[in-house]
């Protein structure tokens, strides 16, 4: 028997494929907002002098990262409702993206913090620079320029976790694609553009990375002496 590639009854839906990315895109870069702002205020906690905070952010941590991302989302989205606490698809979806995400950016961010010297802290408090200024400038920029790479590898991964919150019914790409095979029984042509868009979208996410690390963190380098004539 041979089979005969139809891609053609894909790209019919092309609106539903756009869409998809859309969602897709939006909660990547959403759910990875704010899992910088997790990480940043996690890691801070992982390195706190108070035994309570460093505990519940290793606590958070561990929990995280060595359960799966599906039933985080379940509690998130089913269990919850059990004690009261009821909260759409949508919002379930974000919340599980970024405190997912949020875990690993924990640690990311926490070796970068790890990589300032001591005595860089101290030389920038001996010139007058106050606590907050020293924390933003000497601390903060030079460790997320740091583990700007590792950042970068997450945010790629934290737009291909979005493929799982189709799970608990947000219609993001993978669940359009979904509705698609339903509509035309073309499996295979389906999930293999499906594979595709992600591919593309993760090629153009690392580009799109790297040409703005390289905008927000270009070092201004002095200008050479003219040569003397």
């Amino acid at each position: 028997m041979t089979y005969v590639f139809q891609f053609g009854e894909v790209f019919r839906y092309w609106t539903w494929l756009l869409n998809g990315v859309a969602v897709t895109l939006i909660y990547a870069v959403a759910s990875m907002a704010l899992s910088i702002l997790i990480g940043t205020l996690g890691a801070l906690a992982r390195r706190s002098r108070h035994t309570a905070l460093r505990s519940a952010a290793w606590a958070y941590v561990e929990a995280i990262r060595n359960t799966p991302f599906l039933v985080q989302l379940f509690i998130l989205f089913f269990g919850l409702p059990s004690i009261g606490l009821r909260i759409d698809a949508y919002t379930a979806a974000l919340i599980g993206l970024s405190l997912y995400n949020g875990a690993f950016t924990t640690e990311i961010i926490r070796s970068g913090i790890q990589a300032v010297h001591r005595s860089q802290i101290e030389a920038g408090l001996s010139i007058g620079m106050s606590r907050m200024q020293v924390f933003f400038y000497i601390v903060l920029r030079p460790a997320l320029e740091k583990v700007y790479p590792a950042l970068s590898s997450q945010f790629v991964l934290a737009m291909l976790a979005t493929s799982v919150i189709s799970a608990i019914g947000v219609d993001e790409l993978t669940s359009f694609a979904g509705h698609i095979q339903t509509t035309n029984f073309r499996s295979i042509e389906v999930y293999t553009v499906c594979i595709v868009i992600y591919l593309v979208l993760t090629l153009l996410l690392r580009s799109g990375a790297r040409a703005l690390g390289a905008f927000l963190f270009a070092r201004r380098r002095p200008r050479r002496p003219a040569a003397a004539r």
